[in-house]
């Protein structure tokens, strides 16, 4: 019998935290609900988190759990400043879903930083507008409205006249759970128990992924985590916002350092060798599906003319470091190279260094600007290249919208020269501008105009057999925005031809579209890196274009590149390479990474992911 009265006893606890806060777990459970039904993304069916109400109920009741020992008065006002804290983060996710079809992430708090006190004001009186209300945000609304008239019931009540009423009605229900229903508490803390239970087990594994989430050191780390397939689902406001303020948190550590890296540029003598640079950085783009490498298809025809002309050299082992956009941005514009003491952000940036030098730095990029619905992908990567402070160290002209397609980045272009704010050809004309590509980022069909087909899935049929129609479907778009790809770089080119120019390609990673036998699309993050990851997403297309007026002029230049066309070269070293083009001198520079010194250490250790060696892999193969 003292066995059951112990069962009974820990039954009763069990009930206890809910018991203590009824109002607070009934309406925060109803908040968090209403919030996952109102952020559903569109698409084939519900796309709720799978297990949204047991993680939901196992956190609420954690959080009564811990509010229940607390002094009535305390516990009190510590609700209120939760409930105010956790109504208004949900109005904001959902405003910023209905809005801006994105819930909270680190890019708009970044943006929030930036907005004055009218426009927050603004933000709350938009809230009463009538479309807002009658979008999903008037469900927030809706409840916080449920939850002021129940905490004023008894006020009303007695304004009513009913509050006798009332009151006999609650007596009378106590009496009867009291005196002839004695078994209904107890099984509902029998209930308790088995959800508390219950829902601990199913939300451990979220938990673990969380913790891991919120250890990253920088927000890199933290990016590098949420590309793996079991990463922590953020799936309430609340864990929204707190992500967004840790995110920022990590990426304003990283500013400071980047900021004070920047006061310390310092250039010793520039002898402008080159008075124009262009650099282009491709998206998306393996050297397995490039014309110029031996790709069955014809997706390069404009490089391979200029190869054949002779006015630009194709690099033929060249790897990136990384296959992140972010990652690969981060190390090939900070000085620092793979294998050198401290991180990326302990190094100036190349642009700084050009800046001081006298060079106007010009950067189109059509994926690197702030905006509301920014995933945590492009926040890393553009993080400090759009920050106020450090883009004035890195810039002195950019773009301030995004295009649909590349081509968008040579109107932007032609308008600068139009407008006299890009010269080109004085004698004191020296420019260093940097292109920055969307190419064949997913999805490919994106990439490319309407009407701007040149493959099919039947163009495969014969090539690739063992792929299926649908595949061969996504192969071709693939195809064909690599194909796209290369008319941009092409008008680009002939923007400078009659330069005194040299232009640079290299796309920022690789991409698999069906390679081998491997089955898949995009990149695989997560992955221990084994030769065919390395082979399919880090090796990438690299070349040196030289306008005939840049050949004449620098001959020896030409010949260094045309020397070094075989040698192995990662493109973190990138910005060594560059300053040795434009003539700079600083002690950032050192030849051994710089690809045409005679001093260029070709041996060097190509570390993949600050993981694996990639010339160890090919060794191996």
């Amino acid at each position: 019998m003292s066995v059951i009265k112990k069962i009974f006893t820990i039954v009763d606890k069990v009930l206890v935290p809910i018991k203590t806060n009824p109002i607070f777990f009934g309406f925060m459970y109803a908040l968090g609900v209403l919030c996952a039904l109102c952020t559903m993304p569109g698409g084939h069916g519900p796309q709720i988190y799978d297990n949204l109400y047991l993680e939901l109920f196992f956190d609420l009741y954690v959080v009564c759990l811990i509010l229940t020992p607390i002094p009535t008065r305390v516990r009190n006002i510590i609700k209120g400043l939760l409930y105010i804290i956790l109504y208004v983060t949900a109005l904001v996710d959902v405003y910023c879903f209905v809005n801006f079809d994105s819930t909270l992430n680190p890019s708009m708090l970044m943006l929030v930083n930036e907005t004055d006190s009218r426009e927050v004001g603004d933000f709350f009186s938009s809230l009463i507008d009538a479309d807002l209300v009658l979008s999903n945000v008037g469900w927030i609304l809706l409840l916080i409205l449920c939850h002021i008239l129940f905490r004023m019931r008894h006020w009303i009540f007695r304004k009513l006249h009913v509050d006798q009423k009332v009151a006999a009605i609650h007596e009378h229900v106590a009496y009867v759970f009291r005196h002839q229903l004695k078994l209904i508490p107890r099984c509902m803390g029998s209930i308790v128990l088995v959800l508390v239970v219950w829902s601990a087990v199913a939300s451990w594994p979220n938990k673990i992924a969380l913790h891991k989430l919120f250890s990253g050191t920088s927000i890199g780390e933290v990016e590098h985590t949420l590309t793996e397939k079991d990463h922590g689902n953020l799936y309430e406001p609340i864990y929204r916002l707190v992500f967004s303020l840790y995110a920022n948190h990590l990426a304003g550590q990283q500013l400071t350092t980047l900021l004070k890296a920047a006061g310390t540029v310092k250039v010793d003598s520039c002898d402008y060798k080159s008075p124009t640079i262009v650099l282009i950085i491709g998206e998306s783009y393996g050297r397995q599906h490039s014309q110029q490498y031996g790709y069955f298809m014809e997706t390069t025809p404009n490089q391979v003319r200029m190869q054949k002309q002779g006015s630009l050299i194709k690099f033929d082992d060249v790897v990136t470091c990384w296959n992140l956009t972010s990652y690969v941005f981060k190390n090939f514009l900070s000085l620092h190279v793979v294998g050198e003491p401290g991180e990326w952000c302990d190094y100036p940036l190349f642009p700084e260094l050009f800046r001081k030098a006298g060079y106007q730095v010009t950067f189109l990029t059509n994926q690197f600007l702030p905006a509301a619905k920014q995933a945590v992908y492009d926040f890393s990567g553009g993080f400090f290249l759009n920050d106020p402070a450090l883009s004035k160290y890195e810039f002195d002209l950019r773009n301030t919208k995004l295009y649909q397609y590349d081509e968008g980045l040579l109107h932007c272009y032609d308008d600068f020269v139009k407008q006299g704010k890009i010269k080109l050809g004085g004698k004191k004309d020296y420019n260093l501008i940097i292109f920055h590509l969307i190419g064949q980022h997913v999805a490919y069909q994106d990439r490319y105009p309407e009407g701007r087909n040149y493959f099919w899935a039947s163009s495969y049929e014969d090539k690739r057999p063992d792929l299926s129609d649908r595949q061969r479907k996504i192969l071709s778009y693939y195809d064909n925005a690599c194909r796209y790809n290369d008319s941009i770089v092409n008008q680009i080119v002939r923007r400078f031809r009659r330069e005194n120019a040299v232009v640079i390609y290299m796309p920022d990673h690789g991409e698999e579209c069906y390679e081998g036998n491997r089955g898949f699309i995009c990149r695989n993050h997560s992955a221990k890196i084994d030769w065919p990851l390395a082979h399919y997403e880090f090796e990438i297309p690299f070349w040196i274009y030289c306008s005939p007026s840049y050949r004449r002029q620098h001959r020896e230049i030409f010949r260094s590149i045309i020397r070094a066309r075989h040698k192995k070269f990662m493109t973190d070293a990138l910005p060594h390479l560059l300053l040795d083009l434009a003539g700079i001198h600083a002690k950032d520079y050192h030849a051994k990474y710089d690809l045409i010194s005679p001093e260029y250490d070709e041996n060097r250790p190509r570390i993949l992911k600050n993981s694996a060696d990639y010339d160890v892999l090919r060794s191996k193969k």
